[in-house]
């Protein structure tokens, strides 16, 4: 994602004007929660699939515990072949522009979000069909335990056809059904919102919201300045907040690891250019003894400053992941055994080396994230001792995508309410795929364990598939088997809120783009006079 920083004098001036009188407070919230998305506001290009789309509607929604609620949808069933998604919708629903929605835009919707090639991931999609105007049928090549999701996310368009309906520009004028419709996008500075007069649900407490898109030190300047309701701090500032707010905590599933290169260095490229593998991390051994040697808590003491938990895989805690998948502390004894049995020997220099390959690798994170930076340089230092050399890299996420992202170990992010993340993690078919399986990993056995999962008639069958393609008992993609990732922490969001803001019950967030904070938006009330 894009950030952007104010200049002194139009940070200032906006201030000022948000500040003018206290009773617009309650019409007008003001929120500095990041998330602004290179491509717009386009649910077909990716918008909302890591939280709320705000100005769209989705079919279902997720409560707070991450059970099915209807949305659009006012029931859904699906056939006994595991094949066919018949939908029935709310019958008075309109877009921000006043026209009806109907079965003809959800099915343009999923049909063009299918060809778009986006983060939605309609691969399994045959096609969908609006059989009348309320209902809607969509149908899939083969069974697709995770179809479901797109259901939570995948924000409803109006159909290219009508009038002010879809176009390739879309994402910078989106028309939807959701509680608010775009005012003004000033890209890299504010995006202003207000109430969509044709919602069909509760009307928002808040005419106006304004989203400021700073820089973490200009965000928390912001705060203390008054002139921001709620803003997300990375946990290094959550200690430092203005008397008239208070810290909100958000547990989530955002998750932050060490992507290893799984493959040789042996010049092989990516269509784009970029070389693919590392001698160093491709090596068994040398994972292992990462894994080891993180002591878990302390990055989550030192660098979350206690918001947050240690994470041993993509989706701890969840149904679909081990309950057992974890290292209770660190062991470098253990961890150097596994290097010199595998023929890293320590030299007089300190480091180990393999065939006169020293263990050395660079830790690349993006220079813009000061969590990530603490994480990478923290565990650096506490592989060091093993006569291992991470070395923490600070590059911008183009220079990351361009040079570093399938030859160095990166500290990446994740997390989602979704097992499909785990199959795009894992999955060989999705090697290369952006920053999906960046490290090139494949394993056939694992392969199969999530091919059975998306194809298991239930979701607790499914579960067990997922769990195996974590360890089987033999291999997996964990800790037990290719160790194909560290898994470091968990966070904890964690926001400044004004003391006068109540947001009600805050669900458990997935990784932190798209504004998973405001799921529960419709809740939130200013509570002072």
């Amino acid at each position: 994602m894009r950030k952007s920083t104010y200049s002194a004098i139009l940070l200032g001036a906006l201030l000022s004007s948000l500040m003018m009188s206290t009773a617009s407070a309650k019409e007008q919230l003001v929120l500095a929660i990041g998330g602004e998305p290179e491509q717009g506001f386009d649910p077909l290009l990716g918008w909302g699939q890591y939280g709320n789309p705000l100005f769209q509607s989705t079919l279902l929604t997720r409560g707070t515990n991450l059970s099915l609620q209807p949305e659009l949808a006012t029931a859904w069933s699906l056939s006994a072949d595991r094949l066919t998604w018949t939908i029935t919708l709310r019958d008075n629903v309109r877009f921000s522009d006043g026209t009806s929605l109907t079965a003809e835009d959800v099915a343009f919707t999923f049909n063009k979000a299918a060809q778009a090639g986006g983060r939605a991931d309609l691969s399994a999609l045959q096609t969908a069909a609006a059989i009348d105007d309320h209902t809607v049928t969509l149908t899939l090549h083969k069974p697709r335990i995770t179809f479901i999701d797109q259901l939570l996310t995948l924000g409803i368009v109006p159909h290219a056809e009508r009038e002010n309906g879809y176009t390739d520009n879309y994402g910078r004028h989106p028309v939807g059904s959701g509680p608010y419709q775009l005012v003004e996008w000033q890209e890299g500075e504010q995006l202003i919102v207000e109430r969509n007069p044709y919602f069909y649900g509760q009307p928002p407490t808040f005419a106006q919201l304004v989203f400021l898109f700073t820089g973490e030190d200009t965000t928390l300047s912001a705060a203390h300045a008054g002139g921001v309701d709620i803003a997300a701090l990375p946990p290094a500032l959550a200690a430092n907040l203005p008397s008239h707010m208070q810290p909100v905590v958000m547990q989530s599933v955002d998750n932050r690891g060490i992507m290893f290169p799984m493959q040789p260095a042996n010049g092989d490229r990516t269509p784009s250019g970029a070389l693919i593998g590392n001698n160093v991390t491709a090596d068994l051994a040398i994972r292992q003894a990462v894994n080891l040697a993180l002591d878990r808590q302390t990055l989550v003491d030192i660098a979350l400053h206690g918001y947050g938990r240690p994470a041993f895989g993509p989706a701890d805690g969840l149904p679909w992941s081990h309950t057992d998948e974890h290292i209770d502390a660190p062991d470098l004894d253990q961890a150097a055994d596994i290097l010199e049995a595998a023929g890293w020997q320590r030299r007089d220099d300190g480091l180990r080396y393999k065939d006169d390959q020293p263990a050395r690798f660079h830790l690349t994170y993006p220079s813009s994230d000061s969590t990530r930076q603490l994480l990478a340089e923290v565990s650096a230092e506490m592989v060091r001792p093993l006569g291992i050399q991470m070395q923490p890299t600070g590059r911008s996420w183009d220079e990351i995508q361009r040079q570093a992202l399938h030859q160095d170990a990166v500290v990446m992010g994740f997390g989602s309410q979704s097992p499909q993340e785990v199959y795009y993690l894992y999955h060989s078919q999705h090697a290369g795929n952006g920053f999906y399986n960046s490290g090139y990993y494949a394993n056939a056995t694992v392969d199969s364990h999530l091919e059975a999962a998306q194809t298991a008639a239930s979701a607790e069958q499914a579960n067990q598939h997922w769990q195996a393609a974590q360890w089987d008992g033999k291999t997996g993609y964990g800790f037990r088997g290719d160790v194909s990732w560290a898994w470091m922490v968990n966070l904890s969001h964690v926001y400044a809120a004004d003391k006068c803001l109540d947001v009600g019950e805050l669900g458990v967030a997935p990784h932190g783009h798209g504004w998973p904070v405001t799921a529960n938006l419709l809740d939130w009330r200013w509570t002072c006079d």
